[in-house]
């Protein structure tokens, strides 16, 4: 580290996935969740571990830090939580007294704690919610200008905003305040279809494509008042989460017929026609404000970031039937991309740093900013836990592994640096042969312990992506949902369009039947070699193989827990699944070959399944 460095972190902590980044000179050097750590899924504690993996990586002690900077204001967001509540008082009061204390005890005093944490007394700052959000999505972006579009549950006050960004300026114009809250709409319905909230969005939007939008209408004239700039208000009447201990109440599940579904309880029809309707809806406001944020911003390039932002199907449609001419999206869409959105804020705005992009590549680094083993490290690990494996070159690795998916092998890979964000993009991923029609439930059931309707995406090189789907647009971090090509795509029998609901779920639908969706789509990363040279000769040595260059790339890891960080989390997932191979850096390990874990923890119950 040179004397001349400026070091910034950025924290986020205490509401979803807590996280910490750092930048040197305005480059992003490390980034990660708390959760990879702690291994307790989206784990909302001060991120001490991950603040110390940022620290180490850059070499640095707290007394070298420039800045640091936390992801949004306490005190504004505890002035909103307080008169939430005493609007409703006396309505709430088993609600105040849970949240309440913890508040006065830690979350506002913020800045005592970071010094207390990291023994730091140098400037901190405190960008708002949405401004984090919004720096997250416009200064790693590949673009000079652009505007930015950010939607969440709720930050201080704002549950969505829109602005610009110039150069190293980021402007917000314009906000939507809590209790009126698209992405709190959408956790609502989360809840009522029995999934958890914060976390089971993504199976409500991997839900809806088995139902019907029968509830669209009723949504649109009860629920939400939605104008055709994509501003909205909610009929409160029908919502709990203002003061509450639910999202919804009794006027919510009569009004739909049916009492929210309990957890792990089976999935009837009309849960799914339900998860397709508010699906719809979120669709339509998503693209009602893209179309207005062009209108009023008069940009070309978008960006988005927030919780919502990670409705892929939403922002493919935003993509296709959109206004603008590309989109970019923070790989850490959530709460974690605010630490990173943070220390961006610091280096640009506060300290009016120069920037430039080429309008081609963003500086996420294909968001691999976590944790790397070196072949020691791994090494060292595995003989001293005496497993069985075999040493392969850099060579030989891409061809060998090509080989053993195209024998519907599923193989564990863990290789470099950890990747920042819910996506695992071929660092910490399990993968599968796309063309396998038994590989969607093989991996669901034995393998990732999950609900069987979850889809799988594919990963597909950056050149071949429009072989395959109808994609023009790159899309390195998984964000994108797009349809399959319709020549690849198998037309369905008149029986097997009568089916409804999971009985859809076995029907083969394309040459890729297992990341081919029930509705002809799928959720799509693009490789390219100059960010993950090992993943992209793999997937080159797949198609040399089989003449097909898409894989099935799901996260490393199990229903409820978090993705592997480690050597030795990925050892232990691997011996607790189905998994038949495990590549650990140049590594290879047989399941066959392996012993069983000795006075392992009843895994499944540690977790928590929902």
């Amino acid at each position: 580290m040179a004397k001349s460095d400026v070091n910034i972190l950025g924290i986020s902590a205490f509401y979803h996935d807590s996280a910490a980044c750092l930048l040197r000179d305005g480059k992003i050097l490390a980034a990660a969740q708390e959760e990879r750590f702690t291994r307790k899924k989206h784990d909302a504690a001060f991120p001490v571990h991950a603040i110390e993996f940022c620290l180490k990586e850059g070499n640095l002690a707290a007394q070298d830090l420039a800045l640091v900077a936390f992801y949004d204001k306490p005190f504004l967001k505890f002035e909103r939580i307080m008169e939430t509540y005493m609007s409703a008082c006396p309505y709430g009061l088993s609600s105040f007294l849970k949240a309440v204390p913890m508040w006065i005890k830690k979350k506002i005093w913020i800045k005592d704690l970071i010094q207390e944490k990291l023994g730091y007394q140098g400037k901190i700052l405190f960008p708002e919610h949405h401004e984090s959000h919004g720096a997250s999505a416009f200064f790693p972006s590949p673009f000079q200008e652009a505007a930015v579009l950010t939607i969440d549950g709720v930050g201080e006050w704002a549950t969505a905003s829109y602005g610009t960004g110039k150069a190293n300026r980021l402007d917000l114009l314009a906000e939507i305040h809590f209790p009126h809250s698209l992405g709190l709409i959408y956790s609502a319905f989360t809840y009522y279809a029995g999934f958890k909230v914060n976390s089971g969005e993504y199976k409500l939007m991997g839900l809806a494509p088995y139902g019907e939008p029968k509830f669209k209408d009723l949504i649109l004239k009860e629920l939400i008042d939605l104008k055709e700039d994509g501003s909205f208000r909610l009929n409160l009447r029908y919502f709990d989460y203002c003061a509450g201990l639910r999202m919804i109440n009794k006027r919510f599940e009569n009004l739909f017929g049916a009492p929210a579904r309990t957890v792990e309880t089976r999935l009837t029809q009309h849960y799914m026609d339900v998860a397709r309707s508010i699906q719809d809806v979120t669709e339509e406001v998503m693209l009602r404000m893209a179309r207005h944020v062009h209108k009023e911003t008069g940009m070309k390039n978008l960006c988005l970031a927030g919780g919502v932002a990670l409705n892929c199907v939403g922002n493919g449609k935003i993509l296709r039937n959109g206004p603008f001419e590309k989109i970019w999206i923070q790989p850490a869409a959530g709460d974690a991309g605010g630490a990173l959105g943070a220390a961006c804020l610091a280096w640009h705005q506060y300290l009016e740093n120069p920037r430039q992009a080429d309008g081609v590549t963003d500086s996420q680094q294909g968001s691999f900013l976590g944790p790397m083993f070196e072949r020691n490290d791994i090494k060292n690990f595995l003989d001293k836990q005496g497993i069985h494996y075999t040493e392969l070159s850099n060579a030989d690795l891409p061809p060998t592994i090509a080989d053993l998916l195209a024998q519907e092998n599923v193989v564990g890979w863990f290789e470099g640096r950890m990747e920042f964000g819910p996506r695992a993009l071929g660092a910490r991923s399990i993968l599968g042969d796309a063309r396998s029609a038994k590989m969607q439930e093989t991996m669901n059931l034995k393998i990732k312990f999950r609900e069987s309707f979850r889809p799988f995406a594919p990963s597909v090189t950056r050149e071949s992506v429009s072989k395959y789907f109808e994609l023009e647009h790159e899309s390195p971090y998984m964000l994108l949902v797009a349809p399959v090509r319709k020549e690849l795509c198998r037309e369905m029998t008149a029986e097997e369009q009568k089916l409804f609901g999971l009985k859809k779920l076995n029907v083969v639908r394309s040459t890729l039947p297992a990341v081919t969706h029930v509705d002809y789509s799928a959720r799509i990363q693009t490789v390219d070699r100059n960010q993950n040279p090992l993943f992209y000769d793999t997937l080159k040595a797949f198609e040399k193989m089989n003449g097909c260059s898409v894989l099935i790339n799901t996260s490393f890891n199990v229903r409820g827990e978090p993705i592997v960080c480690t050597p030795e989390d990925a050892y232990r997932c691997f011996m607790r699944t189905n998994m038949d191979y495990l590549i650990i850096g140049n590594f290879l390990l047989e399941k066959k070959n392996q012993k069983p874990l000795e006075k392992d923890i009843d895994w499944l119950r540690e977790f928590e399944l929902d």
